[in-house]
């Protein structure tokens, strides 16, 4: 037998909302936090869900380092930085404090949330999303709202609800490498020469240049080495797995993109044990629970970014997220290291540039936003805007839209833009 029927059930409504924002990662929480925060007045009942059991997504379960790229700290993302910082560098996460920040600031601003709840399905009627359908240990439910914000990352709601969209680089769909983050303690971190933050970025030893060893040395697909500083004394987080040729849309793809990178990891504190000045009695005290996935579905909005808007810096007349930059970060999609398409220590573009709004609305399906990696853009622009700080004012600019909808009895296609930019200028959010 190669197919099973489902027989029709009733599911029960558990929640009637006015915004829904599926996916607590960075680009979620700050749409949940901002439309909350705009409904306040109006008393807009805001409800996010999210699959694991924390908020945060890769910033906390999927254990990344720091906050990327040189993005102004403004807005949401600048009051995340604000309260989570400890000690002097206030880029470098510690994904236990940085947890309960956003819980707090959802619970500040009156946010509802539940964990622990996967989104499976879409509700669409004559493409007007109505709602969604959660499987959790509650069982089958429906989940019905106004609108709807996909902050997933692989936009699983959108794709679901119909949105066209293509997977990967353009022409032939390969896509980023996957990589899973860990820690290393027992670091003399005062020794170490130079804490390698970037492909392109290397130092000399006596044994050749430290990137050559790694590739020399490393499990093919890796073969790089990232290390950065954490809040921990002695502790060192690793950018340094690789698994490619893996589509993060497909479980059976994540499941063998985490055991091979789990797998890498005992060669690669052997490695760093034996080439790298300082971590001569390193050892693993932490692995991220969630593999981090790059780049999976582009979507098809009213409006497309590209590496072009990027490199000229544009500033777009319908701006909702300003002041943002980053460099094209393009991992190899055949090995390790830097893609060719890349460019990250000699990105050449020193100008912040604006991400306008038709990249949040999706065609052909009313009522949905997009918000985070999955933003109508570009594969080589994706590179660029795909990063959390980023991610974070996406969710901002969408949570504040969203609230306006719901306000205005509107559509997102109905938004006055001059309205959700003069609201975000009193934010402190402007490209001037």
């Amino acid at each position: 037998m190669d197919t099973y029927t489902e027989s029709a059930r009733t599911l029960p409504i558990k929640h009637d909302v006015d915004v829904l924002v599926v996916g607590g990662g960075p680009a979620g929480v700050g749409a949940a936090v901002a439309a909350a925060r705009q409904g306040a007045r109006t008393h807009a009942r805001v409800l996010l869900i999210e699959q694991s059991g924390a908020v945060g997504g890769v910033a906390t379960t999927g254990l990344m380092s720091h906050w990327t790229g040189r993005t102004e700290h403004i807005g949401i993302y600048g009051e995340i930085l604000r309260r989570a910082q400890e000690g002097e560098e206030p880029h470098l996460i510690n994904p236990e404090t940085l947890k309960l920040v956003l819980l707090d600031m959802l619970s500040e601003a009156g946010v509802q949330w539940q964990l622990y709840t996967l989104a499976s399905e879409a509700i669409v009627e004559d493409n007007v999303i109505k709602g969604i359908i959660t499987e959790s240990k509650s069982g089958r439910e429906a989940i019905m709202a106004k609108v709807v914000v996909d902050a997933t990352g692989d936009g699983d709601i959108a794709a679901k609800a119909g949105v066209p969209y293509a997977k990967g680089r353009e022409g032939d769909g390969k896509m980023q490498p996957m990589t899973l983050m860990f820690k290393v303690a027992g670091v003399d971190t005062d020794r170490v020469v130079r804490f390698v933050g970037g492909f392109e970025e290397t130092y000399d030893t006596p044994q050749g240049d430290i990137q050559s060893l790694a590739k020399r040395h490393l499990p093919f697909p890796a073969g790089h080495l990232l290390i950065y500083r954490s809040t921990l004394p002695g502790v060192v987080t690793c950018n340094m797995t690789n698994s490619i040729n893996v589509d993060g849309t497909i479980a059976e793809d994540l499941t063998r993109a985490d055991h091979e990178c789990r797998r890498q990891i005992p060669a690669i504190v052997d490695f760093l044990r034996t080439y790298v000045t300082g971590f001569e009695q390193c050892y693993v005290i932490s692995s991220a629970s969630q593999i981090g996935v790059r780049e999976t579905r582009h979507f098809e909005g009213e409006t497309t970014i590209t590496e072009e808007d990027v490199l000229t810096a544009r500033v777009f007349e319908d701006w909702v997220v300003p002041k943002v930059h980053f460099n094209f970060d393009v991992h190899n999609l055949t090995g390790s290291g830097l893609d060719e398409t890349g460019a990250q220590v000699h990105f050449s573009q020193p100008k912040h540039y604006t991400i306008p709004y038709g990249c949040f609305v999706p065609r052909q399906v009313e009522n949905l936003y997009l918000s985070g990696r999955s933003i109508s853009g570009t594969h080589k622009a994706h590179s660029n805007f795909r990063v959390m700080p980023i991610c974070v004012l996406m969710g901002q600019a969408v949570g504040v839209a969203a609230a306006l909808c719901v306000q205005h009895a509107i559509t997102p296609r109905q938004v006055d833009v001059r309205e959700v930019q003069a609201i975000l200028r009193a934010q402190g959010v402007s490209p001037d």
